[in-house]
């Protein structure tokens, strides 16, 4: 997911904006832009918000349930060692294959 900085940044080049204009039009500092884009410091929210529509863009905001179901598939991955990583990356390949082949 991406970080508020690289929100920012990526609507201000689809806007095809420069730091300096984005300040202009949104009455920041152009050097806080710049910090918040490089990641230096995080944006407050309605900031972030304030940023994207004086770009010209809306960030929908909605709450979404936590999907946990891959998360125990992960941990045994990151338990498993590098041989075993591939022999499933060799088996899931495989069952791709014969699923492909039907």
């Amino acid at each position: 997911m991406p970080r508020g900085g690289e929100l920012i940044r990526e609507a201000r080049l689809r806007a095809g904006l420069t730091q300096k204009q984005l300040s202009e039009l949104s009455g920041r500092e152009r050097s806080v832009i710049a910090r918040w884009e490089q990641g230096a410091i995080s944006p407050p929210i309605d900031s972030l918000m304030e940023i994207i529509h004086a770009c010209g863009f809306d960030l929908p905001l909605k709450l979404a349930r936590v999907d946990q179901s891959a998360d125990e598939e992960l941990r045994e991955a990151l338990m498993a060692t590098p041989s075993e990583r591939v022999e499933w990356l060799l088996a899931e390949l495989g069952s791709k294959r014969a699923r492909a082949g039907r």
